[in-house]
């Protein structure tokens, strides 16, 4: 495990402990940059052979980003290989080390669990939160924390079952209650984001820390230690975020997804960690903050004019990293902090319907980009996060153009004298060698991080997933899948790039998060246009020019055949035999963790009461101390002096009690 033991109240010691943090972003620049015109210069190359039509510009342009974005993602992968194979911790540039948890200084603050809902399963909602807190109660700190349930829930029978639950939670947990509080907000004005406002502002201001969970999340007593102790020992991080683990899938999508993101997410975010150093990201949970700093620095404004770019901030994490970072506190990535965990959706239509609404919240970031005050790196994190899906479209009008591009051609492919009076033929040039080598390098950009990702695991934890043959097997079903159904997900998100320019608003509701096995009807509802539309296009292709028709058809039969792949990969049989056949497993499997053993148990045993032994009162909530959230701004003069004057003040305070 890693992170930064700094524990100096001197705050040029606090920026000592992350050394060299120009020159890694000065490298990652250099690396990504060079790499991204090498290979828009080849694209270049290619399309200039016979001359650029304004076809083939476009092509050009439209290359230059999503193989920008590619590369970015391919220098964080080998940062990051580099560190997790020789075990350095990102941060410190120091062999890593397991976080001492100080309990002293623990014992010297109070720190907040909050887990904001709305309308979610009940009874798996109270198990997490009841898991969670039992793994801190054996911890023996379990009197520095307090935990709240922040219910937006407007639908009125789980509203009722929340009652129930909470009632029936309290008095199964004895005296250990007085510490737990469940809040029911009638107006969910301005969804999560007023939810958390709301108690920052009723009881935030006495608490040091909130550790902010998700309906779906589960933590460990220790890994809420480990946070609580770094975030003590680094007087400037504002928030520390972690890596949440996806577990307890049984669909082949649904493992499919665990899988992948157990065995390359750490090393990806390593990277990341390492050339982001203290202006990292917030992804919404799984997360520590500093309660003074989020109040003072968080207070999110309604944005002018219509969407895609105004209204209420959707995702609204980035942002929040973003107003910490401008007003001078550190956020952090801990890449290899353990016992974090969520729960992802089980199929692939399920898992689109959640990438719609951050389709809208990332494309809303891009609005903010001209804003004065937000520093260079988050706003590359705002570009990013929305490149990673109009990338899709990118991609998807990339081969459509090329599709009539390589039509063109070969309709004029005999056609030498293109001029009036023309003496000398004009003869086609296809530079063969250089479109293999661009084919070639974009192969590696994508599928080489993957590898690495596995050697790494190969060395250090191959156990863990179930021994080394398992694990090959394994990462090559993952990669062939992921293939297979890449072109799938680029339509659908191509499909919510357009709706969001064109203004269709998404609602926010409650995700689906058990596993379930899609109907033929849906799957072929999602789905039937996009297949028709691969015919087509495929008939077409072959018609005209069958070399350009082979170079198609992966993309193509992922389309063909996309009712089937979702209606199958959703199959909790298929998921479960790979799992019996030691495909796919993953360490919260092999060696089951004792929070997630209880979470099982939990939902095996504990049941909603029945509405006769139910308590319906209105449940005790602890005094308040009312404070405001002052609504920041994104104008040219945000920051002005009575914000620095805080910001001062609140550092000195924290730095005194180091």
């Amino acid at each position: 495990m890693s992170g930064i033991q700094m524990t100096s109240n001197n705050g040029r010691a606090a920026s000592a402990a992350m050394p060299f943090k120009k020159t890694r972003i000065a490298l990652f620049s250099f690396l990504s940059l060079f790499i991204s015109a090498y290979g828009m210069w080849i694209m270049f190359d290619i399309l200039n052979s016979n001359g650029m039509t304004l076809l083939e510009y476009a092509l050009l342009g439209l290359f230059s980003i999503t193989f920008a974005w590619i590369v970015t993602a391919f220098c964080s992968g080998c940062m990051g290989f580099i560190l997790q194979l020789f075990r350095i911790d990102p941060l410190t540039l120091k062999r890593q080390k397991p976080i001492q948890i100080d309990t002293d200084a623990i014992s010297k603050t109070k720190t907040a669990v909050v887990m904001p809902i709305y309308n979610e399963d009940t009874e798996r909602v109270i198990a997490g939160f009841e898991v969670s807190l039992r793994s801190l109660l054996k911890t023996g700190q379990f009197e520095h924390f307090d935990f709240y349930l922040l219910s937006d829930t407007q639908d009125k029978e789980i509203a009722r079952n929340e009652l129930k639950a909470w009632h029936d939670l309290t008095a199964r947990l004895g005296d250990t209650a007085k510490q737990i509080f469940y809040r029911s907000r009638t107006d969910n004005k301005h969804r999560k984001v007023g939810n958390l406002a709301d108690f920052c502002e009723r009881w935030g201001s006495q608490y040091e820390h909130m550790i902010v969970l998700d309906a779906d999340s589960i933590m460990t007593g220790q890994c809420m230690l480990e946070l609580t102790t770094s975030m003590i020992n680094n007087p400037s991080s504002g928030l520390i975020q972690t890596i949440p683990i996806p577990v307890r899938q049984e669909t082949f999508f649904g493992r499919f997804l665990q899988f992948a993101s157990v065995l390359y997410s750490p090393m990806l975010a390593t990277g990341s960690a390492f050339w982001q150093t203290n202006q990292a990201n917030y992804w919404g949970h799984n997360a520590i903050i500093r309660v003074d700093a989020f109040i003072n620095c968080c207070g999110l404004p309604v944005l002018e004019g219509k969407a895609p770019f105004g209204g209420e901030i959707l995702s609204h994490d980035f942002v929040e990293a973003s107003l910490l970072n401008r007003a001078g506190w550190d956020v952090i990535l801990l890449s290899d902090v353990q016992g974090s965990y969520e729960e992802v959706p089980s199929n692939i239509l399920d898992y689109a319907i959640r990438d719609r609404r951050w389709v809208q919240g990332n494309i809303q970031h891009l609005g903010l980009l001209p804003s004065s005050g937000i520093k260079l790196m988050n706003k590359l994190h705002f570009l990013l996060g929305a490149t990673a899906y109009i990338s899709s479209l990118i991609w998807l009008s990339m081969l459509a153009l090329s599709t009539i591009d390589a039509v063109t051609r070969a309709v004029n492919s005999n056609v030498y004298f293109n001029q009036p009076y023309q003496l000398f033929p004009t003869w086609q040039i296809a530079k063969t060698e250089l479109i293999d080598s661009l084919l070639f390098i974009t192969i590696v950009l994508l599928l080489l991080p993957k590898l690495m990702g596995l050697v790494v695991t190969l060395i250090h934890r191959n156990k863990e997933f179930g021994g080394s043959i398992k694990l090959i097997l394994g990462s090559l079903i993952e990669t062939v899948f992921a293939i297979i159904v890449a072109p799938l997900m680029m339509v659908f998100h191509s499909y919510f790039v357009i709706c969001v320019f064109l203004g269709k608003k998404v609602s926010w509701d409650a995700q689906p998060r058990s596993g379930r096995m899609v109907p033929w009807k849906e799957a072929i509802g999602y789905t039937l246009f996009a297949t028709l539309v691969a015919i087509a296009w495929g008939s077409i292709a072959y018609y005209y020019t069958p070399t350009f028709f082979w170079w198609l058809s992966p993309i193509l039969i992922g389309l063909i055949l996309a009712a089937p792949i979702v209606r199958y990969s959703s199959s909790i049989g298929l998921g479960v035999k790979l799992r019996r056949m030691g495909i796919f497993i993953c360490p919260s499997e092999a060696i089951e963790d004792d929070t997630l053993k209880a979470l099982r148990e939990h939902e095996q045993t504990i049941s909603l009461p029945a509405d006769k032994d139910a308590k319906f009162t209105k449940p005790f909530l602890p005094q308040e101390y009312p404070c405001s959230m002052p609504i920041q701004s994104f104008n040219k003069h945000a920051k002005t002096g009575r914000v620095k004057r805080v910001q001062r003040r609140i550092k000195k305070k924290i730095l005194a009690k180091s």
